[in-house]
């Protein structure tokens, strides 16, 4: 069953405090292409996503929405920086690499995906190597000439004996395999070792290293070099499951799904595409910045990019781009690439309420990272509802004094509220409840607060 809008924003929510405007868009993006699967062939294929920018502050949730919208979706996601994208012509990745990044997080989840399902016969393929090792089936003796066959009926009967002796023995040890019994026990395995040979291939964009594996292209040709190793029979389980895994995957297959994936399901998030708008002087470090705009055009519009793995159309992949747009607008961006960002929401900056729930609400909340980071010193640590409410204020003034670089500025405030505590935590064997209350949190964060100059340092 797909989650339904007011369910994904829901989900997004433990993570991520306020922001509606931008959960909502997301969550509706999502949606619309649950609903494109179900209407018509021809009509799908018409059916294009509606890209959305986001404007706002750093630290603000931008990149978190869209990360955990791909949580949500189990859906292959990669996160750009454009800022790493120069034009043709210029030094620097080319922009069809977002694409190929892509794909290679496809792969991977899908990867992840088959060898969940192949677990057990892995299991069991492995437990047979493990048992071959500790007790091998003798090889059948040679034949001297073409008439041997008449005069070795006693012969078959004494390797017919030693063979089911071998098998109730080999029977007791997968035994005594699966009940732990041998976990202990050193063994000698061989293994597969992993050397993929790389090349340089020259692409339109310039030189890139695309990884090229001579094994997938030659097969048997380049026979795959084997390494042993001495370990525990518990390790060389786990060892030896992975490498039958990988043996009963199809990886032709395991390309054609990923590729599938990528096309009707995948994320692209450009971070800071503010850096890219604005007009050229024609030199300078910033010459390409409207040359990288026009080269992400066509992917961003639908395209066939051509990777290793087979060609990968973008026309239906979501694109999610950020910025905070301080120094520029979203209209300073060529028009054409405007056109493709047809939904815009605006985060806000974070108030004092917001960095109190962001302390109290999300799974991850910063209050519960550090309260089991101690608790495995024996330190039990509580927040009073006051401190918590002071931490966030101190929170608050520092943005306003110095950068604003949002929810960021919480972990910096932390580590320093908590950095005694942490120090001394391993030496304390007494005092292992302690309440961090406003006198605690003014004690350790007012003197950094008041010097804003070290502030800018420290926080």
């Amino acid at each position: 069953m797909e989650l339904t809008p007011s369910q994904i924003v829901e989900r997004l929510n433990q993570y991520i405090i306020g922001q509606n405007d931008a959960k909502k868009s997301v969550a509706i993006a999502l949606r619309n292409r649950y609903r494109r699967r179900l209407v018509d062939e021809d009509l799908q294929e018409e059916i294009i996503p509606k890209n959305i920018l986001m404007i706002g502050p750093t630290g603000v949730g931008k990149t978190e929405i869209a990360r955990r919208l791909a949580n949500i979706a189990e859906a292959p996601f990669s996160k750009i920086e454009v800022t790493k994208f120069t034009e043709v012509g210029y030094v620097g990745r080319d922009v069809e690499s977002m694409v190929r990044d892509l794909l290679e997080s496809a792969i991977r989840m899908v990867k992840e995906k088959r060898i969940e399902d192949v677990q057990a016969e892995a299991l069991q393929a492995a437990h047979e190597r493990i048992i071959d090792n500790l007790l091998p089936t003798p090889g059948k003796k040679e034949k001297k000439g073409p008439f041997q066959f008449l005069s070795d009926e006693e012969e078959k009967e004494e390797s017919s004996e030693s063979y089911q002796r071998i098998q109730r023995r080999k029977d007791k040890l997968m035994e005594k395999l699966k009940e732990g019994e041998l976990d202990d026990r050193k063994i000698e395995i061989s293994v597969e070792k992993d050397s993929p040979q790389m090349m340089e291939l020259f692409t339109g964009q310039g030189v890139e290293e695309m990884g090229i594996n001579f094994q997938d292209m030659f097969g048997d040709m380049f026979p795959k070099k084997k390494k042993t190793r001495k370990v525990k029979i518990k390790e060389a389980i786990e060892i030896l499951k992975d490498e039958e895994a990988k043996k009963l995957i199809d990886n032709e297959e395991v390309k054609s799904e990923a590729i599938d994936l990528v096309e009707n399901e995948g994320i692209i998030f450009l971070d800071e595409i503010d850096k890219i708008a604005g007009n050229d002087q024609g030199s300078g470090p910033d010459v390409s910045r409207e040359g990288v705009q026009r080269d992400i055009l066509p992917i961003v519009e639908g395209s066939t990019i051509m990777t290793k793995h087979g060609a990968v159309k973008t026309d239906h992949i979501l694109f999610i781009a950020a910025g905070a747009f301080h120094m520029s607008k979203p209209s300073d961006l060529i028009p054409e690439l405007q056109g493709r960002f047809p939904l815009r929401v605006e985060l806000s900056s974070l108030s004092v309420d917001d960095f109190e729930q962001i302390l109290l609400q999300p799974k991850n909340a910063l209050t519960r990272q550090y309260r089991a980071l101690l608790e495995t010193e024996g330190l039990n640590i509580t927040f009073t509802d006051e401190a918590i409410r002071e931490i966030a204020e101190f929170a608050f003034e520092v943005n306003e004094q110095t950068e604003n670089i949002g929810a960021r500025r919480l972990h910096t405030i932390m580590e320093k509220l908590l950095e005694k505590l942490s120090y001394s935590a391993p030496d304390n064997i007494e005092n292992t409840e302690v309440t961090i209350d406003v006198e605690y949190v003014n004690e350790q964060l007012s003197e950094v607060v008041k010097d804003k100059d070290l502030s800018k340092y420290i926080l």
